[in-house]
């Protein structure tokens, strides 16, 4: 490279504006290093040949590239010496490059390799919608998109960490400033710029990443059990008079209130079929018998499969494309036939069931009828049906999946779906052991999708009086009547705790409401909410009181169902400690646990129920506004896990839970729901359950 074209080495944080002419380039650095009390260098090219128009009417000539691009280093090189922390370049040889592949048709090979090597920590790509400007030098106001087009395709090309800014002239210079902050902050962190687009693209925020940072550094503390929550010490249980109350009183009220349910759908089943992929994949079929497999493996879960493989839902079809595939299948053996059987289950060019959803594969067989769990969870949706409105589901989906899921629902008119995907924003950096970003064989950072606490954010989007959450895989053949009455009596107890609420909260508005109705209200926190209190919160002044009882009040609220425990894994209800001293009822997953510590092992062991995510929400205030959900979440309840990609470890953070750390702020009641009522399909084995099989075979 001529040695013209050379940048200075500079430890100067340098940002470079790129795109075509009368783009707000000019401005844009102006604005920049006055709020950053900087240095900015203009386009030399400009003043070269805006003095060649003033003197002799010319206008550029290939022949003018070469000094332009030389003058445009020289003022970037003598700039970089007087920065103090940021240098704006109002152009830089990229642009001078692109200008000679469209006018020339090629370009100096000096030129392109500079414009090729020149380094900025970031670029900014000017879009062309602000309005053209004209003067001597600018001649194309009509081809602005098709050059806009090939300064795109240029930056691209040359792998340069580029943002493309558009908008007013205020909303760029907004942006940008923003922009940078982010940029300075990442290289504090060690990213590079290249990183810091990364992160930028999938809209997340710095701070996020260096939040996520600090806890891989430092870890995440362990929740602090005090006890078990029970029957009369944080779960609470209704005699049939009050459940048949509660339930009148749903239905007396539903017609009055938007209810929706939300159902988390979006993974795949790959989990559901492990046992079978292991098998698969380690089988062998020339050598080996399925029976030794079992006996060598312990794989009970394939035993179990084999026996009732006649009873799954999907096995007629399976059986009838097998034979398909398999001509000569009838003179196999019967291990072999099990062996293709479970092959075309698996195989990508088949039936692929683990690597579909949960929500569309065949869980139930209906007299001559397959049913998915979708539909299973639209014809549960009855409970809240009212009359010439359609009932709401809302499904958080895959996308590349929405359209096996509106393959089903579309059959099903009586019912109002809606679809969203886990935002990008909510995914998470994985880093090496040693805490350093984990990068894949291209050298780009790798992020991960946050785990189901992530679908906070989609819960946040639905603005329903009433939501009900529940898991895709939680349906069942036969217990609809059951599973009806206890999620009326969850509505039920929702919808007169709010009205209380609301009624309270608004008298607290009230600075002259009496002291006696501030003793009401508390003691209604007390025994309902399971609210606790300090010891001394009667010698607060009563305006102390009335604040703090209306910010405890004055939260969205949940009722949960709560099933007695037997032995499924995953988290329960609990009361814990907070790092403050505040004692609460939350919903704990085993991972929160430390495990290593006796006391909160016998806390654990003390537990008598189950969390089967079978809650109802109420997710506005008592003004009727939306709350914002996302201010209720505990941020120290997410948790590390270990992962494996390509034979490398890392590890990840995954978000607090959508029903723990998610929801650790809410106003929290849990209701103690029969057995019948939870029915998960988490191994292929469990529809061979009763829940699962058609009533007359089991």
């Amino acid at each position: 490279m001529e040695e013209n074209f050379k940048q200075l080495p500079t430890s100067i944080i340098k940002i470079a504006m790129y795109g075509p002419e009368s783009t707000g380039k000019t401005t844009l650095s102006k604005q920049l290093a006055a709020h950053y009390n900087d240095e900015w260098i203009p386009e030399f090219a400009r003043d070269f040949l805006q003095e060649k128009w003033d003197k002799n009417k010319e206008i550029c000539t290939e022949e003018d590239l070469i000094p332009i691009a030389i003058g445009q280093v020289k003022l970037e090189n003598e700039a970089v010496l007087k920065a103090k922390k940021f240098l704006f370049c109002d152009t830089n040889l990229l642009v001078t490059k692109v200008f000679s592949d469209i006018y020339y048709n090629r370009c100096d090979a000096n030129l392109e390799q500079a414009a090729r090597e020149h380094e900025y920590d970031l670029i900014f790509l000017t879009n062309i919608d602000v309005p053209w400007e004209a003067d001597d030098l600018r001649d194309s106001p009509d081809d602005r998109e098709i050059t806009f087009g090939t300064f795109k395709k240029a930056i691209i090309a040359n792998r340069n960490p580029y943002i493309k800014l558009k908008g007013d002239v205020a909303s760029r210079f907004e942006k940008a400033v923003k922009i940078i902050d982010e940029l300075v902050l990442a290289k504090q962190l060690g990213f590079t710029p290249s990183d810091y687009v990364a992160i930028y693209q999938k809209k997340i925020p710095v701070e996020t990443i260096q939040k996520q940072l600090q806890f891989f550094k430092d870890g995440i503390a362990k929740v602090n059990l005090v006890r078990s929550a029970v029957k009369n010490d944080g779960i609470s249980t209704y005699s049939e008079e009050e459940i048949k109350n509660y339930i009148h009183f749903f239905d007396e009220n539903k017609q009055n209130l938007d209810i929706q349910k939300f159902v988390p759908a979006s993974g795949a089943a790959s989990r559901m079929f492990k046992f079978l992929s292991e098998f698969i994949n380690e089988f062998d079929v020339e050598n080996d018998t399925i029976n030794s497999y079992i006996n060598h493996n312990k794989c009970t879960e394939l035993s179990v499969f084999l026996v009732g493989l006649k009873s799954f839902p999907f096995y007629p079809e399976l059986k009838l494309k097998t034979i398909e595939f398999y001509p000569d299948y009838f003179q196999k053996e019967r291990e072999e036939r099990n062996y293709l059987l479970i092959k075309t289950l698996l195989s990508k060019e088949h039936f692929d069931f683990a690597n579909k959803p949960k929500g569309i594969l065949p869980f139930h067989q209906k007299e001559d009828k397959i049913v998915s769990p979708i539909e299973e969870h639209i014809k549960e949706s009855i409970f809240y049906e009212v009359p010439n409105r359609k009932s709401k589901i809302h499904f958080t989906v895959s996308p590349e999946h929405q359209s096996s899921f509106e393959e089903i629902t579309k059959l099903h008119e009586n019912v109002e779906v809606t679809f969203s995907f886990q935002q990008e924003t909510t995914d998470t950096l994985a880093v090496n052991n040693d805490n350093t970003p984990f990068r894949n064989d291209r050298g780009e950072l790798v992020f991960r999708p946050g785990g189901h606490g992530a679908l906070i954010e989609n819960l946040n989007q639905l603005s329903s009086d009433m939501i009900f959450i529940k898991n895709i895989d939680n349906v069942s053949q036969n217990h609809i009547v059951d599973i009806v009455k206890y999620k009326k009596l969850l509505g039920g107890i929702l919808f007169k705790l709010q009205q209380q609420i609301f009624t309270f909260l608004h008298e607290l508005e009230n600075e002259s409401v009496s002291i006696e109705k501030v003793n009401e209200i508390k003691l209604f926190a007390q025994k309902q909410l399971h609210i606790i209190f300090s010891n001394d919160f009667e010698m607060y002044k009563k305006s102390f009181q009335i604040q703090y009882l209306f910010n405890e009040l004055n939260r969205p609220i949940r009722v949960c169902g709560m099933v007695k425990n037997e032995g499924e894994p995953g988290g329960g209800p609990f009361w814990i400690k907070d790092e403050n001293g505040k004692i609460s009822l939350q919903i704990v997953e085993t991972s929160q646990i430390d495990l290593n510590n006796e006391k909160q092992i016998q806390i654990v062991n003390e537990a008598t129920h189950f969390n089967p995510v079978d809650l109802v929400c109420g997710v506005k205030n008592y003004k009727g506004e939306k709350f914002d959900l996302t201010q209720f979440v505990d941020e120290n309840a997410g948790f590390i896990v270990s992962k494996n990609k390509n034979g490398k470890p890392y590890k990840a953070y995954e978000l607090p839970g959508l029903w723990n750390g998610a929801m650790a702020k809410w106003l929290t009641l849990f209701v103690e729901v029969p057995l019948v009522t939870f029915n998960p399909v988490k191994t292929v084995n469990d529809l061979l359950k009763p829940a699962h099989q058609p009533e007359n075979n089991g």
